[in-house]
């Protein structure tokens, strides 16, 4: 069963353009830290997948998010699950980042935005009289089907990866 739970989470609001529960995933191909690329569509009819996107390695919000999404990678993994972390950092930075907070879950670069803009998450931010492209924290369970289940946007990082896990189990 497809559901947007945006209310669990504090969100109020869907970004107009992004993607919704009951869609295929955009299909995307991305480096890693380790510069191996990692490919959707390897996992269609083999493993659910977990694909959040973070604005910036190293801030507390997203430290949180990936070491907890880390610690729980295991149990992720039992239920045929993967899960991957998706920013706008290079592969260099997210080798740093992930060997210094001990980050075991794969993080993608999407250095151009590409896959940003592909689920939406990009939103146009003022300040000082400018305007800059920033990531909304967003989650997105992935059946194995290729179908998107369940859509966060705005996460608030403190026990999202725990709910995600109770989500992916209620997929089998």
């Amino acid at each position: 069963m497809a559901r947007v739970n945006e209310a669990s989470l504090g969100t109020t609001e869907r970004p107009p353009e992004g993607l919704q529960a009951g869609q295929a995933a955009p299909l995307f191909s991305l480096p890693d830290a380790d510069m191996e690329t990692v490919d959707l569509e390897q996992f269609r009819g083999k493993k659910s997948v977990v694909l959040y996107f973070y604005p910036k390695d190293g801030t507390p919000s997203c430290t949180l998010l990936a070491t907890d999404f880390s610690d729980h990678e295991d149990e992720f993994a039992r239920h045929d699950c993967v899960v991957f972390g998706v920013s706008p950092d290079d592969c260099l930075r997210h080798a740093d980042f992930r060997d210094q907070h001990g980050v075991s879950i794969r993080l993608l670069a999407d250095t151009e935005g590409e896959v940003c803009r592909k689920y939406g998450v990009v939103h146009e931010k003022e300040a000082n009289g400018s305007t800059k492209s920033c990531i909304t924290r967003s989650t997105f369970i992935i059946d194995k089907a290729g179908t998107v289940t369940h859509v966060f946007y705005s996460v608030n990082p403190r026990g999202h990866a725990a709910e995600v896990l109770g989500l992916v189990k209620s997929l089998r």
